[in-house]
C-alpha cells in the first residue's frame, strides 16, 4: 500500500476513534446531566430551597459518580492502562474542577448579577454545565484515560488507536 494511502486509512481511523468516543461521552453526559439538573431542581424545590449552590454541588456529585462509571466501563475502556487508583483520582480532580466551574457560573448569576430565578438559575447550571463538559472531555482524553490498551487485545479501538499515534510518527529514515 502507497504511503499516502497508509496515511490516509492512519487518520481516518484516529478521526473515527475521537468521534466515537465524542459519541459515548455525549451519552454518558446526557444521562449525567439529567441526574445533575434533575437532581438540583429537585434539592431547590424541597430541602435546599434557599441553598441553591449547595444543591448544585450535591447534584454534581451524583452525576458525577454515574460518569465515572459510564466513562470507565464504556466511553474510554479501551484506554484504561493506569493503576485504578491514580485512575479515579484524576478523574475526580478533573470533575471537582469541572463541578468549581458549573458552581462558580451559578453563583456569580444567582449572587453576583442578581438573577435569582428557578430560570436564571437552570439557564446558568447549562452554561457552567457546557463549559464544564469542554473541560471534562479534553482532560479524560489527555489526562485521566491517556494509557492505550496492549496490542494483544485485538480490539478495533486499540488497533485505531494504534494507527493514530503511529501516523504522527515519521516514517522515513532517521535523520542524521
Amino acid at each position: 500500500m502507497p504511503p499516502v494511502h497508509r496515511t490516509l486509512e492512519r487518520l481516518r481511523a484516529g478521526i473515527g476513534l475521537v468521534y466515537r468516543e465524542m459519541i459515548k461521552f455525549g451519552v454518558v453526559g446526557a444521562l449525567a446531566f439529567i441526574i445533575d439538573i434533575g437532581g438540583a431542581n429537585l434539592l431547590w424545590h424541597t430541602v435546599l430551597e434557599d441553598k441553591v449552590t449547595t444543591a448544585k454541588i450535591l447534584s454534581g456529585i451524583a452525576a458525577t459518580l454515574f460518569a465515572w462509571m459510564g466513562n470507565r466501563l464504556w466511553t474510554f475502556r479501551h484506554r484504561r492502562s493506569r493503576e485504578p487508583l491514580q485512575e479515579v483520582l484524576l478523574f475526580f480532580a478533573v470533575n471537582a474542577v469541572a463541578l468549581a466551574i458549573a458552581a462558580g457560573v451559578l453563583a456569580l448569576s444567582h449572587y453576583g448579577l442578581g438573577f435569582q430565578t428557578r430560570l436564571a438559575d437552570n439557564v446558568a447550571t447549562i452554561i457552567g454545565i457546557g463549559i464544564g463538559t469542554i473541560f471534562r472531555f479534553v482532560a479524560y482524553r489527555h489526562f485521566v484515560f491517556a494509557g492505550v490498551v496492549p496490542a494483544e487485545t485485538g480490539s478495533s479501538e486499540a488497533a485505531a488507536e494504534r494507527l493514530a499515534k503511529e501516523s504522527a510518527r515519521p516514517t522515513g529514515p532517521a535523520p542524521r
